[in-house]
């Protein structure tokens, strides 16, 4: 794709939304207020609205290498506090992907340079789950099962913070981990017990 391609398209895809509905950047111009945060990867071939269908103004998207959320990384950091503070999102969701590239480049023992320190995250995640993942003998579900792992202790990062213990005393916030299949396109619930991991983690994370 070329970008006078991209221009191109662009006056295209304006004219498809107004001859529809002659108003339709005049209310996209009045805000947002979506209901859901949507935190996924940067891979070019899993974009969050065209997955779940949804139309501009309903998710607030972060996405970054292999989904993380890092205590110390401003960015998603301020995503997070942003739509549960402000937007008063009512749902955050870490989807990971099969076929994810940063997990698969973290199972590796290559140097990689500046994205050594991101990647050691998810190697955290491996050590963490070593027990069962030593035990997986095929090596493409062994990494299948890592990017499960890893949405679900992104997911146990962000009830760690102190915006979504709040928001869930106060007006029911949830956490939820989703895959995205990309073979054959489906989204799978990982069915995170959001309830039973802040339970488990208030003894030593817990935030007023």
């Amino acid at each position: 794709m070329d970008l006078k391609e991209v221009f191109k398209n662009n006056e295209n895809w304006i004219q498809e939304k107004l001859s529809t509905d002659k108003n339709y950047f005049e209310e996209l111009g009045k805000g947002q207020s979506p209901e859901l945060l949507y935190i996924g990867c940067s891979d070019s071939r899993a974009t969050a609205e065209e997955l779940m269908g949804a139309k501009p103004g309903e998710v607030f998207v972060h996405r970054n290498i292999a989904n993380m959320v890092i205590s110390i990384d401003l960015n998603v950091m301020s995503v997070v506090n942003y739509a549960v503070d402000h937007l008063k999102v009512k749902h955050v969701i870490v989807c990971g992907h099969y076929g994810c590239g940063g997990v698969k480049a973290a199972m590796q023992s290559a140097d990689l340079g500046i994205l050594n320190p991101w990647l050691r995250n998810i190697r955290d995640v491996y050590r963490i789950h070593s027990d069962e993942l030593n035990t997986i003998t095929n090596e493409e579900k062994k990494y299948e099962r890592l990017v499960e792992l890893n949405v679900k202790e992104q997911c146990v990062n962000l009830i760690k913070t102190a915006a979504v213990q709040k928001a869930y005393r106060d007006r029911g916030l949830k956490v939820h981990g989703w895959v995205f299949d990309i073979h054959t396109g489906k989204l799978v619930d990982l069915k995170i017990d959001f309830e039973k991991y802040l339970e488990d983690i208030m003894q030593i994370y817990h935030l007023d």
